[in-house]
């Protein structure tokens, strides 16, 4: 099976606590992501959201993500994190 390289799946997370310090809103994330996608020339092959509590284990979403990355669907994941 042969991988493009460049195709990368899109992450944006938001915690639906209130008192997460996230800055960035999901959209803000989503907007920022394909920007330096086109930047560095690499390809979306497809958006995830995920939208839950910090305080619930385990994240559907991303998992599916992995394995899928795994199977070969993508080469990596493209996410925003904030600077410390």
């Amino acid at each position: 099976m042969s991988m493009n390289n460049n195709k990368y799946f899109l992450y944006a997370r938001k915690s639906t606590d209130v008192e997460d310090k996230q800055v960035l809103s999901i959209e803000a994330q989503i907007t920022e992501l394909r920007a330096f996608a086109k930047q560095e020339g690499l390809q979306i092959a497809e958006e995830f959201i995920e939208k839950q509590s910090a305080k619930i284990t385990g994240r559907p979403i991303f998992n599916k993500m992995i394995s899928r990355i795994e199977h070969g669907d993508a080469n990596g994941i493209l996410a925003w994190h904030p600077l410390c």
